[in-house]
């Protein structure tokens, strides 16, 4: 009886397996099946939009010597620390404009202005930000610069509607950040006759931008917790940087450090629209609208304090660290050219503006020079120097394909396209053979701005997501 009990479990067991292999196997040869009538029906696809758009193999591919290009994203990382990765891409943003590149996928990266202005306007619906999102949420949450398709367009008419309520009047109080830069320059010069601007430039900002977003300046808290938000917003900034490169994978890069960062910057922002909010709730709607327009506004379409902060860190970022960065170039270039500065004298006394206070947008419009000034900076500094998309669908480019590149190239849903702004702008055929130089008057005329077209000058950014501010 015992040796019967046990043949009939063996041989229980054994069909038991015999039947798990054949479920194995007929999952595995579905799976296979549905896989190649996905990949033929997406050839025949590319092969239906190739033809249509008359499409050629890209003109150049990366060269690389290690598997996966490794050699290459070495190279990046190891210039990235002492920011030389702009000039270091210099070397192969200079084979074609339009660059294949195949590193655990296809990618392209680029520099032409026509194909440069298909992703941001033209085709803009062909492309988002995939993995971009993820390297932004822990410092920034959900806001413009992490969302695609509806959420990203009611964000951007959520914020649009904020920036067109604020008043001239609120701009005015500029003015008393203003005479805190002068004291704080004339001070350091007077210790030692050297000022890095720099940091003053970014306190600046951070408190201009502070009081138009949470209703009062940055500079009214501790020293000791200003300084502790000043290397919280840096470093997380740093790391999410990093992040953006590493694309899908940045979850593998979450240092403790930059948790406590973001948690820092976070906290500090829920903190002054809690504080806005509980002023509402205790005065009313109106008294807070006096105080804190911005926040009471966005909480009137949102009533949800978390949108509030993530909304408030959006703008926050994009106001302090531009704004900062702009002001730092244009005045490096500007005490290094005397003459500069002279024409910007006289073209504020012949409009009848005078040399203090804060300028309104009317005062602006008549300084045209002044315009030319920030344009060229934007050109050699811009606010966005490598940026990136991904293809949501298969898709084309007008060009870089073929034998001299002028051909539509193939996109395929996934692909990755990186632009180089910073490159874009030194383009010699664009700008001149002195692209690379300061020089304010060639915008004077008007006829860059249009031989640039959008593709080409990217001062704002271009498209549906030019900047809103």
């Amino acid at each position: 009886m015992r040796s019967l009990h046990v043949k009939s479990v063996f041989e229980h067991s054994h069909w038991l397996f015999l039947v798990c292999r054949i479920l194995f196997l007929a999952g595995a040869l579905i799976y296979c099946v549905r896989w190649y009538v996905r990949y033929q029906r997406a050839k025949q696809e590319e092969e239906a939009i190739s033809a249509k758009y008359g499409c050629e193999p890209v003109q150049a591919t990366l060269p690389y010597k290690w598997p996966f290009a490794l050699d290459l994203l070495k190279c990046q990382y190891d210039a990235l620390p002492g920011g030389r990765l702009l000039e270091f891409q210099t070397q192969y943003m200079n084979i074609a404009p339009t660059l294949r590149i195949d590193i655990l996928g296809e990618g392209y990266i680029i520099t032409d202005p026509v194909n440069i202005e298909a992703i941001l306007s033209t085709r803009f619906e062909d492309f988002n930000l995939g993995s971009r999102r993820m390297g932004l949420m822990p410092l920034l949450g959900e806001g413009i610069f992490t969302q695609d398709g509806p959420a990203w367009r009611h964000s951007r008419e959520l914020l649009r509607r904020q920036f067109s309520r604020i008043r001239d009047s609120e701009l005015m109080a500029f003015g008393e950040h203003t005479d805190i830069l002068l004291r704080a320059l004339e001070i350091e010069s007077q210790k030692s006759g050297v000022v890095d601007m720099q940091p003053h430039f970014f306190e600046y900002t951070l408190g201009t931008t502070t009081q138009l977003l949470f209703g009062e300046p940055h500079h009214n808290l501790p020293r000791k917790e200003r300084l502790a938000l000043r290397n919280n917003f840096d470093y997380a900034t740093l790391i999410s940087a990093i992040r953006l490169r590493l694309a899908d994978l940045a979850w593998l890069y979450t240092p403790k450090k930059f948790r406590e960062a973001c948690k820092g910057v976070r906290d500090w922002a829920t903190f002054f629209s809690n504080k806005a909010l509980d002023f509402m709730e205790e005065h009313g709607e109106e008294a807070a609208l006096a105080k804190y327009s911005f926040i009471v506004e966005l909480w009137r379409d949102t009533h949800d304090r978390n949108v509030v902060r993530d909304q408030l860190l959006h703008v926050l970022i994009a106001g302090r660290d531009t704004t900062a960065c702009l002001l730092s170039w244009t005045f490096f270039h500007l005490v290094r050219n005397p003459e500069l500065i002279r024409r910007l004298k006289s073209e504020m006394a012949s409009a009848g503006i005078p040399g203090h206070g804060v300028l309104t947008r009317k005062q602006i419009q008549e300084l045209p020079f002044l315009r030319c000034c920030m344009n060229e900076t934007l050109r050699l500094y811009p606010q966005l120097p490598v940026n990136v998309r991904f293809a949501t669908r298969t898709t084309v480019l007008p060009r870089g394909g073929g034998p001299n590149g002028e051909s539509p190239v193939l996109i395929r849903k996934g692909a990755g396209l990186g632009w180089s702004t910073y490159h874009l702008h030194r383009n010699e055929a664009i700008y001149g053979p002195d692209a690379r130089v300061y020089r304010p008057s060639r915008w004077e005329d008007g006829n860059l701005i249009r031989k640039a077209g959008m593709g080409g000058f990217l001062d704002f950014h271009g498209g549906p997501r030019v900047c809103l501010g």
